[in-house]
């Protein structure tokens, strides 16, 4: 296959796709979706008109991401904008679709990568992002969830487990992607809280109402990010932390620890600090290897790793970062910021711009240019 010529046809097919009344952003989403399929299909059976074999399989692409979208968007308008405190509504059908994709047929990895796709509404590319796999992988672990289901009747549902899993996944693409899931994410996680007794959904519901409280602060009015040292508190929902602690405490009660429980632990810990510099590291670092002997994940060993750089320094933190996978998303970043404090702004520069062109989403990478900038500005004086 001529991977030259599939990247030239790409600025030609955005351009139909564009022309047919598509968004810039969708239509270069589904022209990417096109390429997975071109390079599972096209070894086998390539066709006699790439570009138009191209443009049809991205045009269906770009229909069935907006079918889903506006799915989405109504099930969102029937809820507030913003989660309120209180009991969960009436289980619906969207919960139900996530426990039927969640078939006892499939595997658990299976299950997740097929429910953020059909049900969550996120692209190949977001669920892949969120695996650490390529595109074309996860592609294809779709593919194969479909087959395997194709022939099943969706009359067994899955486990909580699996369906918790799929929620946490969706409201990490809501809080920090390009999509807006949080809102649905949370509401359909107070349900399943409500008809449950499992501690790692009330572990989850916890983890998810700390991080949203934070949310308007995370922001600026330009879309710019601002890192949490740097967040105005005063803008913190107090009525959501108070709430999130409030569930977190009867879920660790019962003595059942999991990793959504450790993660709102920590949320817990930074919510609770008044300032920055009030902010309990130590104990979050303590929590941090609960979280990683619960999960051997290495984003938890990695942010373990800036977390022993602010309570133990930051040289302890490097030599922690050193021992992870320098091809971990965000390890360039936190590697600059560990250098930055440990007062190497020539490094820590340049990491900077490094992470920054490999950032996921333009609000990341703007935040890192500047940081890159404001060293280099900083050296030149």
């Amino acid at each position: 296959m001529n991977e030259q010529l599939l990247r030239d046809l790409v600025p030609a097919v955005i351009g139909v796709l564009v022309r047919r009344g598509a968004a810039f952003a969708p239509a270069e989403d589904a022209v990417q979706d096109a390429l997975v399929e071109a390079v599972r299909a096209w070894p086998d059976d390539p066709p006699r008109d790439p570009k138009g074999w191209l443009v049809a399989v991205a045009w269906r692409k770009f229909l069935d991401a907006t079918r889903a979208e506006n799915s989405r968007r109504n099930r969102e308008e029937r809820v507030e904008a913003e989660p309120t405190p209180g009991p969960g509504e009436t289980f619906d059908d969207t919960l139900q679709l996530y426990f039927l994709c969640a078939h006892p047929s499939l595997t658990p990895a299976s299950s997740v990568a097929l429910t953020l796709r059909a049900v969550g509404g996120l692209t190949t590319r977001q669920i892949a992002q969120a695996y650490l796999v390529p595109e074309a992988t996860m592609a294809q672990r779709i593919s194969r969830a479909k087959r395997t289901v194709s022939s099943v009747r969706f009359n067994q549902p899955g486990d909580v487990a699996t369906v918790v899993r799929v929620l946490y996944l969706v409201f990490n693409e809501g809080y920090s992607g390009d999509v807006d899931l949080a809102a649905e994410a949370i509401r359909l996680t107070r349900q399943l809280a409500a008809r449950t007794n499992h501690e790692e959904v009330a572990g989850l519901l916890a983890l998810m109402l700390l991080h949203h409280a934070r949310r308007p602060a995370r922001t600026r009015a330009d879309g710019t990010l601002v890192p949490l040292a740097e967040q105005d508190r005063s803008l913190w929902d107090t009525k959501l932390i108070a709430e999130g602690v409030d569930v977190l405490q009867t879920a660790l009660a019962r003595d059942r620890l999991g990793e959504f429980q450790a993660q709102a632990a920590i949320a817990a810990l930074h919510a609770d600090a008044q300032t920055a510099e009030e902010t309990d590291w130590i104990q979050i670092v303590e929590w941090y290897d609960e979280l990683v002997r619960l999960t051997d994940s290495p984003v938890a060993r990695l942010n373990r790793a800036v977390a022993v750089g602010e309570a133990d320094g930051p040289q302890a933190g490097l030599t922690a970062l050193s021992a992870l996978d320098p091809a971990l998303p965000r390890y360039t970043a936190a590697s600059a910021y560990l250098h930055e404090r440990a007062g190497d702004p020539a490094t820590a520069a340049r990491l900077y711009a490094e992470a920054a062109r490999a950032a996921p989403n333009l609000p990341e990478r703007t935040h890192l240019t500047r940081q890159a900038a404001r060293l280099n500005t900083q050296l030149r004086n």
